[in-house]
């Protein structure tokens, strides 16, 4: 593996484009206009944040990686990269990506960004082996993304920035569940407790995961209720809904692992459809 290479590992890149692309969706809504030049600036500096959260939880995590099928060939573990290294990798990350939302944007995405990086790399990387309420932790950085655009367009924190955070925020629940669910086996070699009961994929935590499902249906209708949309949208958002709920009662019915992988793989679509959808509603 080369050092390039294992750099670009450590951002986990998928992962950080799909938490970019949530905040430049925010960016979209938030602007007066479809800027897609300042859009794609706001996705770049949460893809450099995100990687540098993304950086310091492998460091922090090297030995319980070492123990996971998943993650045993990352980077740190097989010392491809030494700790030295990834440090300084993620710290200029981290500067380049909050350099350029504080001095492009405004510094309160800035601000938003660096607090959501701490929670991340800090709080909810070490609570993974203490509670299962490191969900909710790591729920609020990953809701930020939206907000964290809206405030680069506008330059404030207004109510419409905290409803795309609040439909963000409820998505990891079910989303994050149904990944622990899957990888299970995996989480326990290294000690994660992810699943809201711990140690157990039993019907208690299938009913957690469709009732958070289900909350989900009425907060992604708010932005038609304040104006943000036209009648479009909330159609869409409401059948997306639905079928995202009607995956957990699968999962409620059968409580299987093949059950939860379809909700997993139904959380990855349900989002960016959504905020897709926002958008065009828009134009």
């Amino acid at each position: 593996m080369s050092k390039a290479r294992a750099f670009f590992q450590l951002i986990k890149f998928r992962l950080a484009l799909t938490v970019a692309f949530s905040s430049a969706i925010g960016y979209l809504l938030g602007a007066h206009e479809l800027e897609w030049g300042r859009a794609a600036l706001v996705l770049l500096g949460g893809l450099a944040v995100t990687g540098s959260a993304n950086t310091i939880n492998q460091i922090f995590e090297i030995d319980l990686d070492r123990l996971m099928k998943r993650t045993a060939k990352r980077p740190l573990p097989l010392g491809v990269l030494s700790v030295r290294e990834a440090w300084i990798f993620s710290i200029l990350l981290g500067v380049a990506g909050l350099g350029l939302l504080a001095f492009i944007f405004n510094p309160i995405a800035a601000a938003l960004s660096l607090i959501s990086l701490i929670l991340y790399g800090f709080i909810y990387t070490p609570l993974k082996t203490i509670s299962p309420i490191c969900v909710a932790v790591g729920a609020i950085p990953g809701g930020m993304p939206p907000l964290i655009g809206w405030v680069a367009a506008t330059g404030y924190l207004g109510l419409e920035g905290w409803i795309l955070f609040g439909i963000q925020f409820m998505w990891q629940f079910p989303h994050f569940w149904a990944i622990a669910w899957v990888l299970d086996d995996d989480y326990k070699k290294a000690g994660f407790k992810m699943l809201p009961t711990p140690g157990k994929k039993d019907l208690r935590t299938a009913f957690q995961i469709m009732t958070y499902t289900l909350v989900l249906i009425p907060l992604s209708l708010l932005p038609f209720y304040f104006g943000m949309t036209s009648t479009t949208y909330p159609m869409v958002a409401a059948i997306c809904g639905v079928l995202f709920l009607m995956q957990t009662f699968y999962l409620m019915r059968t409580v299987s692992k093949k059950a939860a992988m379809s909700i997993m793989f139904g959380s990855f679509l349900y989002l960016p459809i959504v905020q897709i959808a926002l958008v065009l509603d828009k134009l």
